[in-house]
């Protein structure tokens, strides 16, 4: 690499990791209010986090810290404990002595099995805890540590409400949402909403709870201290707590992959994680995961190093060490505010646009997962939710299960095929998708992507008359993002036309085009064929 090269690479991680910086100082100061840890345990552990999993991880930048799913958890915890923090500490050293056991087994790799209805549920319910668990603070009441209690104190209390509170925080909820999306990426709503409201709070003399302090100097080290009667008592929390952690680092490591094309060890961003959140917890911050939103602006502004992630930590040190005084005059509404908005982003609006199309099934499994994870609890919710979709899957094949006369592949076009790509050098190539089409079978096909590198037209050759689940349909979605991305053409050859009405109402089949889309794997080589010609003629002889 070449010092150009290297300048522009070192000058992308610095922007990147400057802009997640900017993203994550109201996150992480808004969740560590909203856990009971306080703000400045917040913002230290997404220092300590950032910069110990983003040195030990993977090679492409993972900003990591407090999540909106971790914060529900932890704060479920600290109010099943009593707001006992020593045990709340030893918890998160548990949890990430097990998400380093765990990156030692073949567990992270299941995370890609996890079928899409669950996922969607499960963060709708995350979304939908933030905003009521918001509520109070925004109307200037005091959090409850529960959906349930926080609804009842909203309406108990609603006529105790602190209406300069309510205004601050309103001022804040109409800047993070009304504010233009193609400006927020220069200046994120959040920040901007922070600073506006703060100095608007302090040049009024608002009488309005604040964060009130905020600690600049290095976390202490503390010791867990623990006996068997706490170990045994305490590890179902701990076990809760890593699970949310580690789902949440491997899911954003799946969208890091479906960015930049690299594919990631889920062994190496787990074990990165686990240490981070045992120094987490030695210093008596808040743990925390890869996080989606801030790797991916970090990712989309230049950012490809590790170097990102440490700066990400070296920028929120600046700022708290230059500005302490005024993190400390903060309205806690503000941070409300911010918050609802970002359990308004965590709600999945993508599976919502098309739930009047989604198969019955899947509304069951992402109904039962919401609700259990709003009134219930994260772990079981996910856990019921894998399990319903399992059974439902099964009854569906038994269902269908019968004997029938079916005709032998042709073995003419499986020889056609062989000959096709030899002929081609690969340039025209033929994939089958064999047996069920779902989101375990999806990934692993997308994984293989990179065996397609130099191939102009892709034959995708669905063998089964059976339609697509919701899974499928967004995994396919990714599928074909991922090959437009290399320049590939897709052909898509289906069996029946209730698979292609399907594709016509999910805009799968406008995506591929319609004249691209065939019944007969025939006529989808034919137009392969000659359209390649067709390319090399215009190359070469134009």
């Amino acid at each position: 690499m070449d010092f150009k090269s290297r300048l522009q690479v070192f000058a992308g991680d610095i922007l990147g990791g400057l802009n997640a910086a900017i993203i994550t100082l109201p996150q992480a100061l808004a969740f560590g209010v909203a856990t009971g840890f306080g703000a400045s345990a917040g913002i230290w552990g997404a220092i300590i986090l950032s910069v110990i999993a983003g040195v030990l991880g993977t090679k492409i930048p993972m900003i990591s810290g407090v999540t909106g799913p971790v914060a529900i958890v932890v704060a479920s915890i600290m109010h099943a404990l009593n707001k006992d923090i020593s045990s709340v500490i030893f918890i998160i050293f548990l949890a990430g002595i097990i998400q380093i056991l765990l990156s030692l087994t073949k567990l992270p790799e299941v995370v890609k099995y996890v079928p899409y209805p669950v996922i969607s549920g499960f963060m709708n319910g995350v979304g939908v805890i933030i905003i009521i668990m918001q509520l109070n603070p925004l109307l200037g009441i005091a959090p409850c540590s529960n959906t349930i209690e926080s609804l009842e104190m909203v309406f108990k209390s609603f006529s105790n409400l602190n209406l300069q509170a309510f205004l601050i925080g309103l001022l804040t909820l109409l800047i993070v949402f009304l504010f233009p999306k193609k400006w927020n990426k220069y200046v994120p709503s959040q920040i901007l909403a922070l600073i506006i409201c703060t100095i608007v709070s302090i040049k009024m003399g608002l009488n309005v709870s604040k964060i009130s302090e905020i600690s600049v100097s290095l976390p202490a080290i503390h010791i867990p201290q623990t006996n068997l009667h706490d170990l045994i008592t305490y590890l179902q929390y701990s076990i809760t707590l890593a699970v949310i952690l580690s789902s949440e680092s491997l899911l954003t490591g799946l969208v890091c992959t479906s960015i930049t094309k690299v594919q990631l060890p889920p062994k190496s961003l787990l074990a990165a994680q686990g240490i981070g959140n045992i120094c987490c917890a030695l210093t008596g911050t808040l743990p925390g995961s890869a996080a989606t939103m801030r790797t991916v602006v970090a990712l989309k502004t230049g950012a490809s190093t590790k170097l990102a992630a440490v700066v990400t930590s070296f920028v929120l040190v600046l700022l708290i060490y230059k500005f302490s005084g005024f993190v400390a005059e903060i309205p806690l509404a503000v941070l409300a505010g911010i918050l609802i908005k970002i359990g308004y982003d965590i709600i999945d609006t993508k599976f919502l646009r098309v739930i009047k199309l989604a198969p019955k099934d899947d509304l069951y499994v992402l109904i039962l997962v919401f609700l259990l994870t709003v009134f219930y609890n994260l772990i079981v919710a996910v856990g019921a939710g894998i399990t319903l979709a399992a059974l439902l899957y099964a009854k569906r094949t038994a269902d269908k299960a019968k004997l029938v006369n079916k005709v032998v592949y042709d073995k003419d076009i499986m020889k056609l095929e062989k000959v096709l790509e030899k002929d081609y050098r690969h340039k025209i190539r033929v994939v089958h998708i064999n047996g069920a089409f779902f989101f375990g079978s999806a990934t692993q096909l997308i994984s293989q992507f990179d065996e397609f590198l130099g191939t102009r037209y892709l034959i995708l050759v669905y063998d089964s008359d059976d339609l697509l689940d919701i899974s499928a349909i967004f995994a396919l979605e990714d599928i074909i993002l991922r090959l437009k991305s290399q320049h590939i053409k897709i052909l898509m050859v289906i069996n029946n036309e209730d698979v292609h009405n399907q594709l016509q109402q999910y805009k799968i089949a406008e995506q591929i085009g319609e004249d691209k889309i065939f019944f007969s794997e025939m006529e989808a080589i034919e137009l392969a064929k000659s359209s390649f010609k067709n390319r090399v003629k215009k190359k070469y002889f134009s």
